[in-house]
């Protein structure tokens, strides 16, 4: 993508983040690889609904500066994704109140209950805790970005990417859509997955379509049983009912009805 298109669709992206409560006050940031491999992102300290096209930041792929503008903090969880993702052009990171929600409870949007998330998205896992603007926090992200199209981070929030910003945008919003769901069906008493057979159909309907490749396959949810690869490892899987907490880092946390309810109402506060 050239710089001037870039820094358009930064801003707009910046500002739907922003009116849909996935991020408020300075938090979230967004980045753009450029055609040339420089990387332009939000600035520091700025709220991404109030970001002109000339406040970005410019850096190169190891994060130096190559303008005036201070990158976030957070710059370095864009390029980790970019070092490991060659395709990836674009990584949005926010703060959505219903993903955040599973972030903080300790749980991985990873159930397979929508086609449609299942078909453009895959499983979300849970990335273990690490403190923002620190190795702790890419070291926690490494073995799951080259399997995954999002992640979300424990006890702090969720980021997605994709070949273009609009991409990255719509993952995110897509976990967000999907973490509301959940909730909303585990307050109703719980969610029904689809079955094995109907998956490896939408598995095999994704790839042939193009949306996501072979690579998906290689993922911690346990979507399928017979073809489910624990990340990193290239070896099988043999019990898709084991503790996620194997392949993600994180423990796996059980919540009662009553829990969940609470966990509904206060992302509903949020919301408003």
């Amino acid at each position: 993508m050239d710089e001037r298109t870039a820094r358009r669709e930064i801003v707009r992206v910046g500002q739907l983040l922003y009116e849909r409560s996935y991020v408020v006050s300075s938090d979230g940031n967004v980045s753009v690889r450029l055609d040339d491999g420089r990387i332009l992102a939000t600035p520091t300290q700025t709220n991404k609904g109030r970001m002109s096209e000339d406040s970005l930041a410019l850096t190169d792929i190891a994060g130096k500066p190559l303008n005036d503008r201070r990158a976030s903090s957070e710059l370095a969880m864009h390029l980790l994704i970019y070092r490991e993702r060659p395709e990836i052009k674009a990584v949005c990171h926010a703060h959505p109140p219903h993903g955040s929600a599973f972030a903080v409870a300790g749980l991985a949007i990873d159930q397979p209950i929508l086609s449609e998330v299942i078909l453009t998205l895959g499983c979300v896992p849970l990335a273990a805790y690490g403190t923002p603007s620190t190795d702790e926090l890419t070291d926690a992200m490494l073995p799951l970005v080259k399997h995954h199209n999002a992640l979300l981070m424990a006890n702090h929030g969720a980021v997605a990417y994709g070949e273009d910003v609009w991409q990255a945008f719509d993952r995110l919003e897509t976990l967000e859509h999907t973490a509301k769901i959940a909730i909303l069906a585990r307050a109703l008493g719980g969610a029904s997955n689809l079955p094995p057979d109907a998956i490896e159909k939408l598995i095999n309907v994704r790839e042939k379509a193009g949306y996501l490749d072979e690579r998906a396959r290689c993922q911690s949810c346990g979507y399928l049983h017979e073809t489910r690869i624990t990340c990193g490892t290239g070896e099988r899987a043999g019990n898709m009912d084991a503790p996620r907490a194997a392949t993600n880092g994180a423990g796996k946390i059980s919540l009662t009805r009553e829990d969940l309810v609470e966990l509904l109402s206060q992302a509903v506060d949020l919301k408003h």
